[in-house]
């Protein structure tokens, strides 16, 4: 397995967290020394393993949050 980088640049929120203790969070997160992106992820207590995840450019946490805005999560969750 590849070895990368990250840097937790700001922690942002903990969305869930389980009974064994990992964290759903929503960070700031720098791979590999490039721009920090917005990250969801599921994280150890002490950040030091993390699951799969996805990160967000500007453009596409923006699009990600006009959707958002424009959506009934009542009417989804139904």
């Amino acid at each position: 397995m590849a070895d990368f980088k990250f840097e937790i640049k700001k922690e942002i929120a903990v969305l869930s967290s389980s009974k064994s203790g990992w964290n759903r969070e929503l960070n700031f997160v720098s791979w590999n020394e490039a721009a920090p992106k917005l990250d969801l992820r599921d994280w150890s207590p002490d950040h030091k393993k993390m699951g799969k995840g996805i990160t967000l450019t500007h453009e596409e946490a923006n699009i990600l949050r006009e959707l958002l805005n424009q959506i009934s999560l009542d009417e989804l969750y139904q």
